[in-house]
């Protein structure tokens, strides 16, 4: 049996006036959540508080695979309800992007649509275990510029997935074997704005995990911290 340890936060920035980023920890169900909301004051932080809610509801009975399903689900309908809230107001944008990490059994499973990301850092290597909807991501895809270089780009907010946005969502899944000494990441881009690969890495391979995301949004800060910062960090020890 693995067993678990996180620590987390989620801090405004230096330049907004409303965090429009919510986070989920369910230590006891082992799951994780991070969402980026789009669109405002009272609509962007209106639907990353509708996905984390709607993930604190779900079920917690069942098998793994039952588990996974009603993560999945939990989503779908923050999705459907950000749909409603959008059709009450009869205008404007609601959005949000999400990350989920669940760890079951020495196994995860991840969703997401968006650009928040999840990291692994294993022996010391990291790697992007998410690939953002987003449109530079085509971009890194094609080989024509790497991950640190798309955060530099004009367009590099744009973004073509997200929860409330469209009739029906498409969530991503990756899923696989958790070692011990794994460490995920799950982050909005508030933090990888300003931390690249390799300063993610160095960050995650030396810091304790009572101090990893104070030093982590520290990064974010310093470089300007103009958008909400959001980073959760779980331990497979």
């Amino acid at each position: 049996m693995t067993r678990l340890r996180h620590n987390a936060t989620t801090h405004v920035g230096l330049v907004r006036k409303v965090n429009e980023d919510s986070i989920l920890v369910l230590p006891d169900q082992q799951v994780w959540v991070v969402a980026d909301g789009m669109g405002g004051h009272a609509a962007g932080d209106f639907a990353s508080q509708t996905v984390v809610d709607s993930v604190a509801r779900m079920p917690l009975t069942g098998d793994p695979a039952q588990q996974m399903q009603a993560l999945r689900q939990a989503i779908v309908s923050a999705h459907q309800a950000i749909l409603h809230e959008i059709a009450a107001r009869g205008t404007g944008t609601i959005g949000a992007a999400v990350v989920a990490l669940m760890i079951s059994d020495s196994h995860f499973v991840c969703f997401w649509a968006g650009d928040s990301r999840l990291y692994r850092l294993r022996d010391g290597r990291i790697e992007l275990l998410t690939t953002d909807h987003s449109v530079v991501a085509g971009l890194v895809e094609a080989g024509e510029m790497t991950w640190d270089e798309a955060e530099h780009h004009p367009q590099s907010n744009a973004i073509l997935r997200a929860v409330g946005v469209g009739d029906d969502l498409e969530l991503d899944k990756v899923r696989g074997r958790v070692e011990r000494g794994d460490r995920f990441l799950l982050c909005s881009d508030g933090l990888n704005k300003y931390a690249g690969f390799d300063r993610l890495a160095q960050v995650l391979r030396d810091a304790p995990i009572e101090t990893v995301t104070e030093t982590l949004l520290g990064i974010a800060l310093d470089g300007g911290g103009a958008d909400n910062i959001s980073i959760i960090v779980v331990d497979a020890v």
